[in-house]
C-alpha cells in the first residue's frame, strides 16, 4: 500500500483558522444574545449553526476519506451533502422570513458561513496535524 504524505498545516493557518471559528461563532451567538426575537427563533438559528458546523465537518471529513481511499458508504456521504446543503437552506429560509433588517440578514448569513468554512479548514488542520505526527510515531517504532 503507498505511502501518502500529507503537508502539515503551518503554526499561522492553524491560529487563524481557529481565530476565524471561534470569531464566526462568538459573533453569530453575541449577535443571536442582543436580537430583539423570540427566544423560539433565537433558538432555531442557534440549532442551524450547529448542525451546519457538524455537517460540514462530517462533508469534509467524508470527502477527505474518499479522496485518501479510506471506504465511505454512499448513503453516508449523501447525507453529509444533504445536511450541509440543508443547513444552509434552513438558515436562509430563516432569514428570508425573519423580521430583520438588511443588515442584519447579512451579519447572520457571513458569520455562519465564516463559522462553516473555518470549522473545515480547523477539522483539516487537525486531521492533517494528526496524519503527520502518526507517521512520525510510525517511522520512530520501525528505527527510520
Amino acid at each position: 500500500m503507498e505511502q501518502k504524505t500529507t503537508q502539515q498545516p503551518s503554526a499561522a493557518f492553524i491560529a487563524a483558522s481557529w481565530i476565524a471559528l471561534l470569531a464566526g461563532i462568538v459573533a453569530f451567538n453575541v449577535g443571536l444574545y442582543n436580537a430583539e426575537m423570540q427566544l423560539n427563533e433565537k433558538g432555531y438559528y442557534f440549532t442551524v449553526l450547529m448542525f451546519g458546523l457538524f455537517s460540514a465537518i462530517s462533508l469534509q471529513k467524508s470527502v477527505r476519506d474518499q479522496l485518501e481511499g479510506i471506504p465511505v458508504t454512499g448513503i453516508y456521504y449523501g447525507l453529509a451533502w444533504f445536511s450541509t446543503l440543508l443547513a444552509i437552506l434552513l438558515l436562509v429560509v430563516g432569514l428570508w422570513n425573519a423580521e430583520l433588517t438588511k443588515s442584519e440578514k447579512g451579519f447572520y448569513a457571513m458569520s455562519f458561513l465564516l463559522s462553516l468554512f473555518s470549522a473545515i479548514a480547523v477539522q483539516k488542520n487537525t486531521r492533517d496535524t494528526k496524519g503527520k505526527q502518526t507517521i512520525k510515531d510510525r517511522e520512530s517504532e520501525s528505527g527510520h
